[in-house]
């Protein structure tokens, strides 16, 4: 976790299970953060709910302020087209987490935000140099720094697991940019 004094970050989350030791740990350590939850990759949209709503449970539990921008699948299917067919932590996964962390900095940027984090890369399916070397570009970018926030390491795996188990936490079984199998699904 990061040692900056005075720091208000802004952390993005994918999901209730990936942030929530993350949360806890911030929380109890009295850091200055909200919760942004931006993840237009996220279909069909009940399951973008779910994951929204879990999410924002946790927040409240903890008394973390909770913020969700806006849904837009179609510019994310924009940015992603011809890529459908990329393996996890593939090209795809790049310009989601670009595009993802670069429209957080920017809320963070227009609302007083000294710095964004994100727990994109908690889960062992995802490559957390990918997810930084996004975040770092979008940083360069934007003018906002990125924290890199642990939530692998230091027993933080293993609270994870245990506030999923004590939470009862929706634990969904794929990242989110799920094939539709049609345009009704997205709705």
């Amino acid at each position: 976790m990061s040692d900056g004094v005075n720091e208000k970050i802004l952390l993005l989350s994918c999901c209730a299970p990936c942030s929530c030791a993350v949360i806890k740990t911030l929380a109890e350590q009295k850091k200055d953060f909200a919760v942004v939850f931006y993840n237009p990759n996220i279909r069909p949209f009940a399951e973008y709910e779910k994951r929204r709503d879990e999410n924002k449970r946790v927040c409240e539990l903890y008394g973390i302020d909770f913020i969700e921008l806006e849904y837009d699948n179609e510019r994310w299917c924009e940015l992603t087209h011809g890529l459908e067919n990329e393996p996890e932590r593939g090209a795809r996964c790049s310009i989601c987490f670009y595009m993802r962390l670069k429209r957080a900095m920017e809320y963070a940027k227009a609302n007083g935000y000294t710095a964004v984090g994100s727990v994109l890369g908690v889960s062992r399916w995802k490559n957390l140099a990918q997810v930084n070397d996004s975040a770092y570009k979008a940083a360069e970018e934007t003018g906002v720094p990125y924290v890199e926030i642990e939530g692998r390491k230091h027993g933080m795996q293993e609270l994870r697991a245990k506030l999923i188990r004590e939470l009862n936490l929706y634990n969904q079984n794929y990242c989110g940019c799920k094939p539709l199998n049609n345009k009704q699904e997205e709705k």
